[in-house]
């Protein structure tokens, strides 16, 4: 079945404090996606944001962003009221999020919440319990976070660096009203998401998530379960994740994530992965797995280096890790992210795996050359982009940021005119192939330039910023998308119960 959908992350929704949540407008955003005839709606990794504001370098792999809370939900409950946040600056752009301001003043008024909780209240309780293999963990990893005034892990004193049990028992009696706030956030944003994604399934709409194939060194993942990183005695990385350098980076990417101890996880049948991707499949009904060659192989940069250009490629799990996954949890809808350069060995294990890859139409034009990214070479078993979080947008691309022998290629390639508009010439580009799936974003459906571009990769200023006007969305707009997803067959037939992104047989 040929579907569609559209890339928004949950950050970029409009609203009145400072950053989108799981409240009134994401719920409109679903119904736009319904009207326009859309089968998905990807979003980026829901976890908290740590240095840099980025999704993919987080406290934790499990938890939940609490910047997503929605406070007026929370005085539907009776948790809050209204001037318990309104008379807050959350910044001067409506446009762009102001992470200082949200940092200073969002957990003051989730505080006022706590204050007014029930902690008797039996949903709270099963959510503990329920969660209480990596809750447990995270709270009091953020509660000795805190009180070491954001000092990573690394930093705290030996004893609790090292999890001595005297130690760890101590902090969980002094910190005990810390440890209990942060769980209660959590309850709250895991009660937000879930009703949000039952509304969306209920409406035909299904989440397409995002997991790093990485976890932050900064994260209660690493300090909790430092068997499954190559740590040294002192519990710092002996080497780091990135990527060497090509034609586009000279010194290569340095990530600086710890690396998996892989030889331990195979020895403990994956445990940790098998949590991680079944907790993940409980909020998402597909999931987009980042960087998925590095489960062939993946680069290993000494930790001491300040560039990516000493490494070695060592092999990873390799295809037999994603059939012991599936032993258990059956198999998995996944998209599996096989962008960049692909040695004949990951293409074997993408093609073992049937997961679908992506096509990226942007990449199609940086040279004059034969590539997979050109439309006549997509394959069915595939998710086409004109670009994902990480490119510019298509009008960006097309007038201000791509060469301009680039940008004559794909308008002679694609017959693009500025008077239908380079953004819809595109996007109509992708809905024609022959993927399975198409996913645009949402500011290519608005047609916005760079200033909308989410972010630039090996950068950690201005990125993760933009949100859309509360005006973005129109009855216009979604007939437009609608008409175009039913002349390229992706209009949902009928109302399905899981979602349609498609592996082959």
């Amino acid at each position: 079945m040929r579907t569609s959908g559209v890339l928004m992350h949950i950050s970029s929704l409009p609203g009145n404090t400072g950053i989108g949540t799981l409240g009134i407008e994401a719920y409109k955003f679903i119904d736009f996606l319904k009207k326009s005839g859309q089968t998905f709606w990807q979003v980026l990794p829901l976890c908290p944001t740590s240095y840099g504001d980025s999704p993919y370098q987080s406290f934790s792999t499990f938890a939940g962003n609490p910047y997503f809370i929605d406070f007026d939900l929370l005085v539907e409950d009776g948790l809050l009221k209204k001037d318990d946040y309104s008379k807050f600056n959350w910044g001067i752009n409506q446009e762009k999020i102001d992470y200082q301001r949200i940092y200073q003043n969002r957990f003051i008024v989730l505080r006022k919440a706590y204050i007014n909780c029930d902690f008797n209240d039996k949903k709270y309780i099963d959510f503990c319990n329920g969660n209480a293999f990596w809750l447990n963990d995270f709270a009091l990893y953020m509660a000795l976070k805190n009180s070491f005034d954001g000092k990573s892990w690394n930093e705290w004193e030996v004893d609790l660096k090292t999890r001595k049990v005297t130690a760890i028992n101590r902090a969980k009696v002094e910190l005990k009203d810390e440890i209990e706030f942060q769980k209660f956030i959590q309850f709250l944003f895991f009660t937000q998401w879930l009703n949000l994604k039952k509304y969306a399934n209920e409406n035909g709409v299904f989440i397409i998530g995002d997991i790093p194939i990485y976890v932050a060194g900064d994260s209660a993942d690493v300090w909790a379960n430092p068997k499954n990183f190559l740590l040294d005695k002192d519990c710092n990385p002996i080497e780091v994740a990135g990527c060497p350098p090509d034609a586009f980076t000279e010194d290569g990417q340095l990530w600086g994530n710890p690396l998996y101890d892989w030889e331990y996880m195979k020895e403990d049948n994956y445990s940790w992965w098998k949590q991680r991707i079944k907790h993940q499949y409980s909020l998402c009904d597909v999931i987009r797995i980042d960087h998925f060659r590095g489960f062939e192989s993946y680069y290993c940069i000494p930790a001491s280096a300040t560039t990516a250009k000493i490494g070695e490629w060592r092999k990873g799990p390799g295809i037999e890790f994603f059939r012991e996954i599936e032993k258990e949890l059956g198999k998995m809808n996944i998209i599996a992210e096989d962008l960049g350069f692909l040695t004949p060995a990951v293409k074997k294990m993408l093609k073992q795996s049937k997961y679908p890859g992506m096509k990226v139409l942007q990449f199609a034009f940086d040279t004059s050359e034969e590539n997979d990214y050109l439309l006549h070479n997509f394959t069915k078993n595939s998710v086409a982009y004109v670009g994902t979080h990480d490119n510019d947008t298509i009008m960006g691309y097309m007038t201000k940021t791509a060469p301009r022998k680039t940008r004559k290629r794909a308008k002679d390639y694609l017959r693009l005119t500025r008077k239908e508009g380079y953004n819809w010439g595109m996007m109509k580009a992708i809905w024609s192939s022959i993927s399975d799936t198409a996913i645009v974003t949402m500011q290519d459906l608005l047609g916005l330039d760079n200033e909308a571009r989410m972010n630039y990769p090996s950068t950690v200023k201005d990125n993760w910023q933009w949100r859309a006007k509360t005006d973005y969305l129109s009855d216009e707009l979604a007939e437009k998308i609608r008409y175009y997803t039913t002349i390229y067959q992706r209009l949902p037939k009928v109302k399905r119960g899981k979602n349609n992104v498609k592996n082959s047989k």
